[in-house]
């Protein structure tokens, strides 16, 4: 575009009185950089505070907003592998994809916790110290027992944004720029969900496994 504006400044020579407007979807799109460079970080950071207001813990926090890079990558992926440039519609699908990843690794999260703090309390009640076994039970019960709600509420996300992946109406190049980065970072939100969190999660608490025995014997 600035290079447009200059041949354009070169080669047109206006009359008094008449200017020039450069309008359109750049303008809007200018318009939202500028506000998403103010917005999207003050976003962030009220999530980031929220989420620790909610877990506590710093290593949590982090394993949660892991997911936003790896579930942006699927969509930038196949944004690019549909030619599609940058626009509103590919921001909105953007933010859009952002808020599903951090919910999905949220609710993993979630199983996770309520599966380790089972197994601390049958341990207490047991007096016995926890071991990587009980880690190993913990993420077999919080993440493997529950792959089929998880995998179906991805199912259900693609069942309603395939269709609209294929549409050919009115309105239609826009939603599938709406949609394009949605498919292409769930695909590898779900991937992160389902096998690397698990793995975070095992590595987490074996390496904090003794500071638990001790907080279990207190």
């Amino acid at each position: 575009m600035d290079e447009a504006r200059a041949r354009v400044a070169e080669a047109v020579t206006l009359p008094p009185g008449y200017s020039l407007t450069w309008s359109g979807q750049y303008e809007y799109i200018q318009r939202m950089q500028e506000r998403l460079t103010l917005v999207a970080p003050a976003t962030l950071l009220i999530i980031t505070l929220m989420l620790f207001l909610a877990f506590s813990r710093v290593t949590e926090v982090a394993i949660i907003l892991a997911a936003l890079p790896v579930a942006l990558a699927g969509g930038l992926w196949l944004t690019w592998y549909l030619g599609f440039d940058i626009s509103v519609a590919v921001m909105v699908g953007f933010i859009a994809l952002a808020g599903v990843a951090v919910e999905t690794a949220i609710v993993m999260l979630l199983y996770l916790n309520v599966a380790w703090n089972n197994r601390v309390e049958a341990a207490s009640a047991e007096r016995r110290d926890l071991t990587s076994l009980d880690i190993e039970e913990v993420v077999f019960e919080g993440a493997l027992l529950r792959v089929r709600p998880k995998v179906m509420t991805v199912a259900t996300i693609y069942a309603g944004l395939i269709p609209v992946m294929y549409s050919s109406g009115t309105g239609s190049e826009i939603m599938q720029r709406i949609a394009a980065p949605m498919v292409g970072g769930m695909a590898t939100a779900t991937l992160l969900t389902l096998l690397l969190i698990p793995a975070i999660f095992v590595i987490w608490k074996r390496l904090f496994l003794p500071r638990a025995n001790h907080e279990l014997i207190v």
